[in-house]
């Protein structure tokens, strides 16, 4: 497993919720096509803070600020991409484990210069994403006939995700470091007990 500034990790479910099926494909189709605009807002965003506060002040807050503002984001993708059924109205910390140690000085052209950095972890994501999106229809099939699936396609789903979100932090100027390119589908880090579990 690599070590990074950013953790994710997230454990499955004893038991998955057949209803949360059919709303994850309303909220999937819903917000399909603006998804893509995270991945520029990011580092504008992050590009407006560090303007207006200054880079060590930007990374000294961004335990409340961005670093929150990104939980919520991931436990969002965790929830449609099938890792838990807790819908990220609650502490997104009680579903998933999601860190990031803060390192370097951003700049706002730095900052505005990962867009074009991030370009390559985009390309393969995107091809991730289509092995995800076959594993996920799969995994959703199973789930209404059994309320479970494979803990392959979990890992897998769990590694895409875990690339994901060290991509955001990265975007968001929290980690100086550029993200490997690692499907990393073990356990990471600490987990929260999941409900069911």
């Amino acid at each position: 497993m690599t070590t990074y500034g950013a953790t994710f990790d997230i454990v499955q479910p004893g038991k998955f919720d057949r209803v949360q099926i059919a709303i994850r494909i309303a909220i999937f189709v819903i917000l399909s096509i603006p998804a893509s605009a995270v991945y520029l807002g990011i580092p504008v965003v992050a590009a407006i803070q560090i303007s207006q506060r200054g880079a060590e002040r930007y990374l000294a807050e961004a335990g409340e600020n961005m670093t929150k503002w990104l939980r919520i984001l991931v436990a969002f993708l965790a929830y449609l991409v099938l890792l838990t059924d807790r819908f990220p109205t609650e502490d997104p910390k009680e579903t998933l484990h999601f860190e990031v140690e803060t390192s370097g000085s951003p700049t706002v052209g730095s900052t505005l210069m990962r867009i074009i950095l991030a370009i390559p972890h985009a390309i393969v994501l995107w091809a991730l994403g289509i092995v995800a999106g076959v594993l996920m229809l799969i995994a959703a099939v199973m789930i209404l006939f059994q309320e479970t699936y494979p803990e392959g396609i979990y890992n897998f789903l769990r590694g895409v995700m875990r690339w994901e979100a060290r991509l955001f932090a990265y975007m968001a100027s929290l980690v100086d470091e550029y993200p490997p390119f690692a499907l990393d589908m073990e356990a990471e880090g600490t987990s929260p007990a999941q409900p069911g579990a």
